[in-house]
């Protein structure tokens, strides 16, 4: 064995961590949230990940990442946290997708198509609440975070049925979304009863894809919360393989 992961045996035993290291996960969105849940999924022998997201490293973003530095400015965050993990966690396969999630790119991306458990750490509507839907149609496990940003509270955090969240915009707007479509359960989720802070005016320097949509706010964000979100999305996922 692998001394590496001896304590994770100790945890779950021979034959949990031998479905962990025979799981094959997708984490969608590798911001403060995503990167912090695939951190901790490798850390712990994960088989292989595939890491999905369109955009490119911000000197903003760096405040929240779990693992990437300043050398990756500007580069793509697929990339750099595959690169990073890889250099890490050389036991697990770390395969980037550089990729901008819609109804469209879902029918067409072979790595969507052929998951069957999905970490969901998008922070925008469109793409998030396209991902869940295809998860929820298709029966893919999907574990998903609602709103981290602008929050300071942990003992606040709450996991649970998407059905079940409360207090908080990000979750509503997903349920309503969902609803439209028939979807009202079967999603696992991590969110906050807190309220966030306000919200800034959009920040003109950051630099923005046209497929991003709408200009958004700036969101206040520490590294804390999307850390804790992330790892409990992990501790999530962990337990489901090791348990089915």
């Amino acid at each position: 064995m692998n001394q590496r992961f001896k304590r994770v045996v100790n945890f779950y035993g021979e034959e949990g961590f031998q479905k962990i290291r025979e799981a094959n996960i997708l984490v969608a969105g590798l911001g403060g949230v995503g990167s912090h849940c695939a951190s901790a999924l490798a850390r712990s022998g994960i088989g292989s990940l595939v890491l999905v997201d369109f955009d490119s490293i911000t000197e903003s973003s760096l405040n929240r990442n779990a693992v990437v530095g300043h050398e990756w400015l500007n580069k793509s965050k697929a990339e750099a946290l595959a690169t990073t993990l890889t250099s890490l966690c050389p036991d697990t396969e770390c395969i980037p997708v550089q990729l901008f999630i819609t109804e469209e790119t879902i029918k067409t991306s072979e790595y969507l198509k052929n998951s069957k458990l999905i970490v969901d750490a998008i922070d925008s509507v469109n793409p998030k609440t396209q991902l869940l839907q295809y998860c929820a149609q298709n029966k893919i496990k999907v574990f998903s975070s609602m709103g981290a940003a602008g929050k300071r509270d942990s003992t606040l955090i709450k996991t649970g049925d998407i059905s079940e969240t409360t207090n908080c915009p990000l979750a509503r707007m997903v349920r309503r979304f969902l609803k439209r479509r028939g979807v009202a359960t079967g999603i696992s989720c991590v969110w906050s009863t807190e309220g966030a802070v306000k919200p800034l005016p959009p920040d003109t320097t950051e630099p923005r894809l046209e497929c991003r949509g709408r200009v958004r706010n700036t969101l206040p964000s520490l590294i804390t919360m999307p850390g804790i979100f992330g790892y409990t999305l992990a501790q999530l996922v962990l337990d489901s393989i090791v348990e089915n």
